[in-house]
């Protein structure tokens, strides 16, 4: 029988976007207080290098300066998730095993693919992740969304934890991630030790009612969700729906004009960070879209909006 997991990571575990200059270099110092930002924000975790830090624009030596100087500047103050995704096991081995070296708590990958056509079948899937987990030696969450095209379902979910035991964790933000969440924790039970959702928490109400433990956003407003959660978890649902009402057109906007440029924005915008530039070939936020958000960011005030001035 399936032993119970220990159930160490739930709450809020959002994104921290990843700085640029104007001209697209890093900027290391808006690094250091996009966390320190992110520690007041009262999260119970930080993930690193997601897409939402457009990972799949930063070089190789990029990403170890960063598992670098992530871990070290929050030094323990929070647990952090360093995502290793990749196509190719060797390569998400090596990363894998270099940010557990670092004091990662916790990795994130996507399943292998590369573009629509070039994906693994189940059981190199669960060869792939195993490999990571014997390289690392630390808990997985494994990331399902819609970028990868691959389609995970909850039978191979369940099967994927029970075979490799530290495949703890679950990010599900796919469509109708309530109902998966809820086929996932009825099916797995105690293989399942900590279902999460995602996608900025634009569906977050209806999956913390169907099991789900944590949450992970974008940097944001995880401040604003605090409120949701611990109103949930404490069994105060009117109280939760009516802080997830206040916050919900915010993220709504985020989640469907802006995508990962929101947090960077309101960040410049509240001086945590001096420049909220993307990397080309994404294009920078649209004015007017900035404006947009902003002026929905103000009706609720987050701290990213305030922190820095």
């Amino acid at each position: 029988m399936q032993a119970q997991k220990s159930r160490l990571y739930g709450g809020l575990f959002p994104v921290a976007p990843t700085p640029f200059t104007d001209s697209g270099d890093l900027d290391l110092e808006g690094q250091r207080r996009i966390l320190d930002c992110m520690i007041d924000q009262k999260v119970d975790g930080i993930c690193i290098l997601a897409n939402y830090s457009e990972q799949f624009l930063l070089s190789d030596e990029e990403r170890r300066l960063l598992v670098d100087l992530c871990l070290s500047h929050v030094s323990g103050r929070k647990p952090v998730i360093v995502t290793c995704s990749h196509f190719s096991t060797r390569i998400a081995v090596e990363r894998a095993r270099y940010a557990a070296e670092r004091g990662a708590s916790l990795l994130m990958l996507m399943p292998p693919y590369h573009g629509a056509g070039l994906k693994a079948d189940e059981d190199h899937m669960i060869e792939h992740f195993a490999r990571v987990a014997d390289a690392a030696k630390i808990p997985i969450m494994v990331q399902d969304a819609p970028l990868s095209g691959v389609t995970l379902s909850v039978p191979f979910l369940v099967r994927l934890a029970q075979e490799v035991p530290l495949v703890d964790y679950f990010k599900i933000e796919v469509p109708f991630a309530a109902a998966k969440l809820r086929n996932l924790i009825a099916a797995g039970k105690a293989a399942i030790a900590g279902p999460f959702d995602g996608e900025e928490a634009i569906t977050m109400m209806a999956d913390l009612q169907a099991g789900a433990t944590g949450t992970m956003s974008s940097a944001l407003c995880p401040d604003l969700l605090r409120p949701v959660f611990d109103h949930h978890i404490a069994g105060r649902s009117t109280e939760a729906a009516a802080a997830y009402a206040k916050v919900l057109p915010l993220i709504n906007y985020e989640n469907r004009q802006c995508g990962l440029r929101a947090a960077k924005t309101v960040m410049r915008e509240g001086n945590v960070i001096r420049s909220d530039a993307v990397r080309h070939p994404l294009e920078q936020i649209h004015p007017h879209t900035k404006a947009g958000l902003i002026e929905l960011a103000r009706d609720v005030n987050p701290l990213a909006l305030r922190w820095g001035i």
